[in-house]
């Protein structure tokens, strides 16, 4: 079949819509119509060239959800019709990572980047060529064929748009409280930059029952939205937040701070380091240019105070396990999904819903597909 998609045909570039063909599912793939797509930031890094892409056009989009419409030969976990949220870290269930419970740093993860599907073929081709899928989903195409473990039954009364934010966003925002930062009630914790992933540490944290949640960010509306969302209070700088952190901590700092910038570098990841305190974390979210290294960080500081930096990638939880317990928060009330929806798009503006994340208007952008 024929489908239309947002890729990229250069590095760095302009998403362009563009037809491609698509095979039939093969062994534990199936066919999924997207319905939502999430315009997350870790596409743009594509589109600027501070990531690495190993296939050339490639598809966009790593937030997703959408209706399986066929499943090829050993597909086990899905059914023609199933509601799915797409993965943007698979989960084979039999590797090392997997069988030790982090399906987060699942090895089949290695083909994230390159476009391609587990087996190092492509199912989407355009003039005879080959063209890769982000993270082997492809979210900014209308119909793609994806490997089952990059996908996750939902169920059926959750709108496809907030069930798209649950691919990313959201588990990574979240996770990065509860399981990075380890956040405990009556903590004090900072939220550097409070976008797409940022603003759900900011829900975690308080539903962790954080005594302060502090959000920093320079845009307004993000940091009113943040207090909408949990923030206890909002700052336009790391300094202020880290001085009222100091201020209710008699002088310690914050118990840990979440690094959710769009482009991370060394110097807000200083910065974080600085602003917590005694046994305290900085949780690294956000990503920058890979070439990037080296951050100004006090090493005896950080010894002498037994300070802690974390990476992390989906939040540090399994995507299957992450992405149902979060929609059940949803479902239950507990979770806001709906009010991080800034603005909706079609196929077509995808980068206009760049532009304006750029431009601190969006908490997260949507692409509906049926618009």
């Amino acid at each position: 079949m024929r489908t239309r998609a947002a890729a990229l045909l250069e590095q760095p570039g302009k998403w362009q819509v563009i037809e491609v063909e698509l095979d039939e599912p093969r062994e534990h793939e199936v066919l999924v119509r997207f319905v939502a797509a999430g315009l997350c930031h870790s596409d743009d890094h594509a589109a600027t060239g501070d990531m690495p892409i190993g296939k050339l056009p490639l598809i966009g989009g790593h937030e997703g959800a959408g209706v399986v419409e066929a499943v090829g030969p050993g597909v086990r976990s899905l059914a023609v019709g199933d509601h799915v949220v797409a993965q943007f870290v698979p989960t084979c269930g039999r590797c090392p990572a997997c069988v030790s419970g982090g399906g987060n740093l699942c090895d089949l993860g290695m083909f994230a980047l390159a476009g391609s599907m587990p087996d190092g073929t492509y199912r989407a081709h355009r003039d005879g060529a080959d063209v890769g899928q982000m993270t082997m989903v492809g979210t900014f195409a209308e119909h793609a064929v994806v490997p089952e473990y990059s996908l996750t039954k939902i169920a059926e009364d959750i709108p496809f748009r907030v069930a798209a934010l649950l691919s990313c966003g959201v588990p990574t925002g979240w996770g990065s409280a509860e399981y990075a930062a380890g956040v405990k009630a009556g903590d004090t914790v900072i939220v550097m930059g409070t976008g797409g992933v940022g603003i759900n540490a900011v829900q975690g944290a308080a539903a962790r029952g954080a005594a302060h949640v502090i959000a920093a960010d320079p845009v307004a509306f993000k940091r009113e939205k943040a207090q909408e969302m949990g923030a206890t209070h909002a700052f336009a700088g790391i300094d202020e937040a880290a001085e009222f952190a100091r201020s209710v901590t008699g002088g310690q700092g914050a118990h840990s701070a979440i690094v959710t910038v769009g482009v991370t570098t060394g110097e807000h990841v200083a910065q974080a380091v600085n602003a917590i305190g005694k046994m305290g974390t900085v949780v690294v979210t956000g990503i920058g240019n890979i070439a990037d290294e080296g951050a100004p960080i006090n090493f005896w500081l950080l010894s002498m105070m037994q300070k802690r930096i974390q990476g992390v990638i989906f939040g540090m939880g399994t995507p299957p396990h992450e992405i149902t317990r979060l929609a059940e928060l949803y479902r239950a009330g507990r979770l806001k999904l709906d009010e991080l929806i800034t603005n909706t798009y079609r196929l077509d503006e995808v980068n206009q819903g760049y532009q304006d994340m750029h431009e601190g208007r969006n908490i997260r952008g949507v692409v509906l597909h049926d618009t």
